[in-house]
């Protein structure tokens, strides 16, 4: 399926990606891509494809950026993280290191998990930056409040997923992205 859905959907958003890619390219005063070590299933790392959406220089969330970020459409070229295996369509999102590679005891299974573009906790925490630009130390606020309800639900997908969820989830993911709109 996820192989089948990559496909299919970089077919179809191929043009889509291209002129986000050119505009992120110009906005960022970059390549336009930005490339991340995340810790796949059983913590093994591997590179995780998105585009750019900070200044190179200047470190800034750009105009564009912010609107990619809002859209989610800087995460677009993650299916071909899909089409190549290392993520899912869904599943926990993936995580830099430090963090889900960290877990313990029964959390541990997560792991167990290929990553995904989406989840459940994707779509709750889909403003998670916004969310945290207004703590006052976000570092603790996701370490204490974010990171264990992530992981609560995490857990709770790993001992109920299943193949008409996992659809669920895909539409419900597109349907809280056209509620942006």
């Amino acid at each position: 399926f996820d192989f089948i859905f990559a496909f299919i959907s970089l077919t179809i958003l191929l043009p889509i990606i291209l002129f986000c890619w050119l505009l992120a390219a110009i906005a960022t005063s970059s390549n336009g891509l930005f490339l991340q070590e995340r810790i796949g299933k059983f913590g093994k790392p591997f590179v995780i494809y998105k585009l750019r959406t900070m200044h190179a220089k200047t470190r800034n969330v750009s105009k564009v950026g912010a609107f990619f970020r809002n859209y989610k459409l800087d995460e677009l070229p993650q299916l071909l993280n899909v089409l190549l295996g290392t993520i899912s369509m869904v599943g926990p999102r993936p995580d830099i290191a430090g963090y889900y590679d960290k877990l313990a005891g029964e959390s541990r299974k997560i792991l167990e998990l290929k990553p995904g573009l989406t989840s459940e906790a994707a779509i709750k925490y889909a403003n998670e930056e916004q969310v945290l630009a207004k703590q006052e130390n976000p570092l603790q606020y996701n370490d204490t409040m974010i990171f264990p309800d992530k992981v609560k639900m995490n857990l709770d997908y790993y001992y109920n997923h299943s193949f008409l969820g996992d659809l669920q989830l895909i539409f419900k993911t597109m349907k809280s992205l056209l509620v942006k709109s």
